[in-house]
């Protein structure tokens, strides 16, 4: 998110209340938008069809099914999200901004062979009793949104926030109306105008991409060459989004809890709506995160290695360190405050929002625990960021890697111990690796100046 600061300062310098409430609604929009509006237009379909589409099985099966390509497609792209991301800082530091879009030509060739190729072999022997035209959309469908994942990731690099917001938005209000349209075809006709979104989506997408980026050479394997792959940067990108997943596919696996949909695929409703519910609790935390992050942070981040840089006195960069110190302290408490407010307001909202929806209030212990996740997860991310900035490389892999293990063993021992324990597998592995990362980063900050110096020492 480097450079999104400058729009948050702006806003901030009005030093006015309004001011800096239109900071954190903006940081709130920039950071969750696309993921909200991702949400929202996979559940109006749902809804605006239950009177057109019959049975009603078949709006699970859309929903289910569009589930399944976002979280397998995230994962996948996960293993050069970061990487690329590196890849694009390096060679705008080193000026050689015209070699960045041929890289990223060759990488999105690479990222359709790999997924059209995976979409092909589990389309032809899973989903054998669907039809050609629901394997077609799917195989489609999922290459388009790796696409997009690696296209919102070159875009963000490029600081073009707004612009991701406001494709986001058309190409999902494009796929609504589309499904909608289509919606008398059944599942086919929802899946088509879901897949009709994306596509424009990415087209917008490629669109801008060019516009802003005009390169000599069109293509290139630029990125694939070894010292810039960033094999600890792939790790960490494919290790957090499988983290974050893992639960939810073991909910949707296990036979106690999930239910086959379709094909191969399955939902959980015990885990999936407390889990949709508790996170809408995080926009506040997320806005909170990144205006702490890329302003306050930033600044002092960037005081202290230009002060290291042009021989400053070591009174002046250890104040700039404290400094930060102190920022990372501040903004992680920040977080906690405002996610503890938005989960309480939320938990006691619950009962009127299940009671709405025609959901059980038994639900609500399992959305309490998820509610406590979600607030963990935005200070995790907090942790890494911290991590990514001062170029820890070893140590995000250390905690993602731990997330995933932790993660898998105490949703399988939740899941075995039964339904009053279900969740805590996913809280208890936020909690310990975060207690880790704050033990790690602690040290880390400490001698931030011993290993800046000795880092500059060595080149």
């Amino acid at each position: 998110m480097a450079g999104i600061g400058f729009e948050l300062r702006k806003l901030m310098q009005r030093d006015t209340l309004l001011g800096l409430m239109q900071t954190y609604a903006y940081a709130g929009i920039i950071s969750s938008g696309p993921w909200v509006l991702s949400i929202l237009g996979i559940l109006v379909i749902g809804v605006l069809s239950v009177s057109i589409v019959t049975p009603d099985i078949l709006i699970t099966q859309f929903q289910v099914s569009v589930t399944w390509l976002i979280a397998v497609s995230l994962i996948l792209t996960g293993v050069v999200q970061l990487a690329f991301t590196r890849f694009t800082a390096d060679r705008h530091f080193e000026g050689k901004d015209e070699s960045i879009m041929p890289a990223f030509n060759g990488l999105l060739l690479y990222q359709m062979l790999v997924s059209g190729a995976i979409g092909i072999v589990v389309i032809t022997f899973f989903f054998t009793e669907q039809s050609v035209m629901y394997r077609l959309l799917m195989l489609t469908g999922f290459v388009v949104i790796c696409d997009i994942w690696l296209a919102t990731i070159f875009l963000s690099s490029m600081k073009q926030y707004k612009g991701i917001l406001l494709l986001f938005a058309l190409g999902y209000g494009i796929a609504v109306t589309a499904a909608l349209l289509l919606r008398p075809f059944g599942l086919e006709g929802l899946l088509g105008g879901f897949v009709l979104g994306q596509f424009l989506l990415l087209i917008g997408m490629i669109t801008l991409i060019l516009r802003s980026y005009p390169a000599g050479r069109f293509f290139s394997l630029e990125f694939f060459s070894r010292k810039d792959m960033y094999f600890t940067m792939m790790a960490v990108g494919l290790f957090y989004n499988l983290g974050y997943w893992l639960d939810k596919f073991m909910f949707w696996l296990h036979p106690a809890t999930g239910t086959q949909v379709i094909g191969p695929l399955h939902s959980s409703i015990i885990y999936d709506i407390p889990v949709f519910l508790a996170y809408l609790s995080i926009i506040p935390g997320m806005a909170v995160f990144l205006v702490k992050m890329e302003t306050d942070f930033v600044d002092y981040y960037n005081r202290f290695y230009d002060a290291v840089r042009g021989g400053s006195s070591l009174e002046y960069i250890e104040t700039m360190r404290n400094e930060m110190v102190y920022i990372v302290r501040q903004g992680i408490y920040q977080i906690l405050k405002v996610q503890a407010i938005a989960a309480l307001l939320l938990y006691i909202a619950a009962p009127t929002i299940l009671h709405y929806l025609d959901i059980s209030e038994l639900y609500l212990p399992l959305l309490f625990v998820n509610l406590v996740s979600a607030g963990l997860q935005v200070v995790f991310l907090a942790v890494l960021n911290v991590f990514f900035y001062l170029d820890k490389r070893w140590e995000t892999l250390f905690l993602t890697g731990a997330f995933v293990i932790l993660n898998g063993l105490f949703t399988a021992v939740t899941l075995s111990l039964g339904p009053r324990f279900y969740g805590y597998g996913y809280a208890i592995a936020l909690l310990l690796v975060n207690m880790a990362g704050f033990w790690v980063l602690s040290r880390k900050l400490d001698q931030l100046e011993f290993d800046t110096f000795m880092l500059q020492r060595g080149h």
